[in-house]
């Protein structure tokens, strides 16, 4: 007997490149939620913050070494994000390469402002982790000035109104990302097959976009109006 034949290799293959996706997103926001938590510490005061930007440096010593537990978390965030790009630009070459004139017409209606968001919304991030991590990680541009201190470094970015626009134009970006990505990750997973799962998925996607989104903007904007100094 011949054994009934399987999904198509291709479908599996988008398959795959979804769950991709999402592993990789899932990553990120736990991330950015830890991120989120350690700025803050900002709004505490400058031993504060400083104590835990220093605490990430010597977390796990001795058996790891001095920063062991930041170059961790950096390898797993390079690794996710190109797994992240890599996905998102295969399923957009599948996509265009299978989409016939009539089905385009059709989709293009309901669909092609979410995913340019999705597309744009990506590329406008990526832009933004490189300046950010050239700001604060390699300390190659300092607007503002640079300075010893973590929570010094920070103020003196965040001083300067057009660092804070970057800032509030890529946490716009990163909103808009979450809100669509929770929704397509919960889709991937298969917890969207009921109407009441897909508006909690909808819904669940908008509080973490907000929660983060806030949360990140909070600490830039009392430095720029002078609380945190």
């Amino acid at each position: 007997m011949s054994k009934p034949a399987g999904p198509p290799k291709g479908r599996r293959t988008t398959v795959a490149l979804k769950l991709l996706m999402a592993g990789t997103g899932i990553i990120f926001i736990g991330y950015v939620l830890l991120h989120m938590y350690g700025n803050l510490k900002a709004i505490s005061g400058k031993e504060s913050f400083d104590t835990y930007a220093e605490h990430l440096r010597t977390f796990g010593e001795p058996i790891l070494p001095y920063s062991g537990l930041l170059w961790i978390i950096r390898a797993v965030l390079i690794l996710s994000l190109v797994g992240h790009a890599y996905a998102a630009f295969k399923l957009w070459k599948r996509a265009q390469d299978a989409r016939t004139q009539r089905y385009a017409v059709k989709k293009a209606v309901s669909s092609s402002l979410s995913s340019r968001w999705m597309r744009w919304g990506g590329v406008a991030l990526l832009l933004f982790i490189v300046f950010h991590i050239l700001q604060f990680t390699t300390r190659t541009i300092t607007p503002g000035g640079d300075a010893g201190s973590p929570f010094d470094r920070l103020v003196n970015g965040f001083s300067l109104w057009w660092v804070f626009l970057i800032y509030l134009a890529a946490m716009f970006a990163l909103a808009m990302h979450l809100h669509h990505g929770v929704f397509s990750a919960s889709q991937t997973l298969g917890w969207t097959s009921s109407a009441l799962s897909r508006r909690v998925a909808r819904i669940t996607g908008w509080v973490i976009a907000l929660v983060i989104s806030v949360g990140f903007t909070i600490p830039p904007f009392l430095i720029l109006i002078g609380v945190i100094k």
